[in-house]
């Protein structure tokens, strides 16, 4: 039996608005600029794990089905992140015990706010990549 630690499933939920800007939150712990999103609980669907951390980390209620945009491993924390473009179905943004500050971000604010390896994950949703992206990073830079 293996005694290295397996990989853990993430999703992100990029909302985009009616002038085409991303939902951007800043996380507590760290400060960071990123889209909403978290690990899938052992009884969770895919949908239903977005739809929960997209609600806890926004106030938003997002409609589903989301498209899938991309696929991104964290090469050093082996983290398999899915990553979805949605649509608001209900609800306002508001700040919570995971996050900060939220703020709807164009493309170049993107750019500037996140780091490099979260940052083409909402620039790929934003261009709504079809078929999805797929790519690898260390948690900060592509690699």
């Amino acid at each position: 039996m293996s005694t290295e630690r397996p990989h853990s499933v993430s999703v992100a939920g990029v909302v985009i608005d009616d002038l085409g800007r991303a939902l951007l939150i800043q996380r507590r712990d760290n400060g960071k600029w990123e889209p909403p999103g978290g690990v899938l609980e052992r009884e969770e669907t895919i949908p239903e794990a977005l739809q929960r951390e997209v609600l806890e980390e926004t106030g938003i209620k997002i409609a589903l089905p989301a498209t899938l945009t991309g696929v991104y491993k964290n090469m050093t924390g082996l983290i398999v992140s899915l990553v979805f473009r949605c649509q608001a179905a209900d609800g306002t943004p508001t700040t919570g015990d995971e996050t900060r500050a939220l703020r709807w971000a164009t493309r170049e604010e993107v750019s500037e706010l996140a780091d490099e390896a979260y940052a083409i994950r909402v620039l790929d949703a934003m261009d709504a990549a079809s078929p999805p992206a797929i790519r690898a990073h260390d948690g900060v830079k592509l690699v």
